[in-house]
């Protein structure tokens, strides 16, 4: 995991897409990639992408259950960074709405088993 500076966190999150999905991951604990693409309304291959920079950078941890790869907040987060991603979170319901009910409205939605 990369040192978090002010900066890189701002960095990393500076992108729409990515920004979307660490709140979004924050806001329910775990998601895969099936949800997010349906929450974002966005082709897989975009928001792999981005979930592949947002583990680099170490904002995101993953684990694989059967066929599916669930994505949380890493776990060793600076207490900052959590506090910062929360605030940005309560801040900022509005801004995920469309994404929330999209991701609401989800059918198949996979179980997690944990």
């Amino acid at each position: 995991m990369s040192e978090f500076t002010p900066d890189s966190l701002c960095k990393t999150l500076a992108d729409p897409t990515r920004a979307r999905i660490v709140l979004l991951v924050a806001r329910e604990k775990e998601l895969c990639v099936c949800e997010l693409t349906c929450a974002l309304d966005e082709i897989q291959p975009k928001i792999s992408r981005h979930l592949a920079l947002l583990r680099e950078s170490g904002l995101l941890a993953d684990r694989r259950q059967g066929q599916w790869v669930y994505y949380r907040l890493h776990p060793d987060l600076p207490n900052w960074v959590t506090k910062t991603l929360k605030t940005m979170l309560a801040a900022n319901q509005d801004w995920l709405q469309e994404n929330h009910q999209r991701l609401c409205a989800m059918e198949d939605r996979p179980n997690r088993c944990c």
